[in-house]
């Protein structure tokens, strides 16, 4: 079973306890000064029993410990802010954020057209340029293992295109 305690120092320890020949002993799993996402799967991994992240998040506010909040939270506590401060969105953003809001992200739910290219823009708004880099590296190998069509050596040929605008008729 896993537990919180305060220690001398100002910061906190998850510990486990187990029962020994001895009686029972803990150990501490980590120490922290802010229970975070990481100190979270550090305690997860050490652990003999894994306790559940909201379980250590209730142990660490029991125990009086500071808990970062999700980083949904978050973001909705700064775009609130900023809107109190009197910045305004795009209006792009601000539909699709309204759309998202009142319907939510759900692969089964009914959008209009224009929800459902909200949509597929969402995941993608804030991706990192590695991601974005990735994504497009799998794209071309992807590209590159489609067969060709059995146009082996020959060369691709195009419609020609009139600029003068005379039919060929």
């Amino acid at each position: 079973m896993a537990f919180i305690v305060p220690t001398r120092k100002g910061s906190y320890e998850i510990r486990e306890s187990s029962n020994t020949d001895k009686g029972p002993r803990s150990q501490t799993l980590v120490s922290f000064r802010e229970l975070t996402d990481e100190v979270i799967e550090k305690a997860r991994k050490k652990a003999v029993k894994p306790p559940s992240a909201e379980e250590l998040r209730r142990a660490a506010r029991r125990a009086g410990a500071p808990v970062t909040r999700e980083p949904i939270e978050q973001a909705a506590r700064e775009l609130i802010a900023e809107l109190a401060r009197g910045n305004r969105l795009d209006p792009t953003l601000r539909q699709i954020l309204l759309e998202m809001l009142q319907k939510g992200f759900r692969e089964d739910a009914s959008v209009s057209p224009a929800g459902e290219a909200a949509r597929a823009v969402a995941l993608w708004m804030a991706a990192t340029p590695g991601e974005r880099g990735d994504a497009l590296f799998d794209l071309l190998l992807l590209a590159d293992a489609l067969p060709s069509g059995g146009r082996r050596d020959k060369p691709l040929l195009f419609p020609r295109l009139d600029s003068t605008g005379e039919s060929n008729e």
